[in-house]
């Protein structure tokens, strides 16, 4: 678990580790609505387990440590719907970047002292990744778009909020991404329907091998979380496979 300062609240940030240590990329993965839960921590392990340095910052420090509901918890809180609403609500680009920056910081600092005996004095962080769910596939992007440099690559899971009508929407400037990135889009999504979502679908698919635009057949929205409604084991496995592809290839 890191622990660091942003916007002036604590924000803990749960982290993954291959068991057997030793060097190995990170990865950044940003929540969705629901927030940091079990399941959340679960993906961050399996992916751990497959070699990478896994780390989560918690969007939603500035209401709580550490909030999120899974849907047992959903359905035993009928009013944990509008407070999960209401803390999406006040999420914005800058204040996740900021977010992700203190992340950032920490980690490095924690991989170069666990680095000393190694007698490597390099990057602590090399090439990186990044996985978001839902709204944190906008993380994602503006991620990759500000951090050329850092992160080669990047996976979008039932992505959100990627076209709207303001001048930056992330649709009008995707053409300019640099890295490598798949999006995953559940072909029966209803929240976020592939049609609303085919401007940014187009942009992708303009970047030609460096973007991979899955449509996945049968798959809703949050397709990716065992026991949540929309769970589609296929769909979630798919994306998992595609997304493992593309960050052994492009981070190690």
């Amino acid at each position: 678990m890191l622990v660091v300062e942003s916007d002036g609240a604590a924000l803990l940030a749960p982290r993954a580790r291959p068991a057997a240590g030793g060097a190995c990329p990170a990865v950044v993965l940003f929540q969705d609505r629901m927030g940091v839960r079990d399941a959340m921590r679960a993906f961050a392990r399996r992916l751990a387990a497959h070699g990478f340095d896994v780390v989560i910052p918690d969007l939603y420090h500035r209401h709580g440590a550490l909030i999120g509901f899974g849907p047992h918890e959903l359905a035993a809180d009928p009013s944990s719907q509008d407070r999960l609403n209401s803390y999406m609500a006040a999420l914005d680009d800058d204040g996740i970047q900021r977010d992700a920056d203190a992340v950032l910081e920490a980690l490095a600092a924690a991989r170069s002292a666990e680095n000393q005996d190694s007698g490597d004095p390099g990057d602590p962080l090399g090439r990186l990744g990044c996985v978001g769910f839902c709204l944190g596939a906008r993380a994602v992007f503006r991620t990759m778009m500000r951090l050329p440099e850092r992160f080669a690559a990047g996976a979008m899971w039932h992505p959100s909020f990627l076209v709207d009508d303001r001048p930056d929407s992330p649709h009008r400037s995707a053409a300019e991404l640099s890295g490598s990135l798949y999006a995953g889009f559940g072909e029966d999504d209803n929240l976020m329907t592939v049609a609303s979502m085919q401007p940014f679908i187009e942009a992708l698919s303009a970047l030609g091998e460096r973007a991979a635009v899955d449509l996945l057949p049968g798959a809703g929205h949050g397709f990716t979380w065992p026991g949540a409604p929309n769970y589609n084991r296929a769909a979630a496995e798919r994306a998992w496979t595609c997304t493992l592809a593309l960050f052994d290839s492009a981070l190690r």
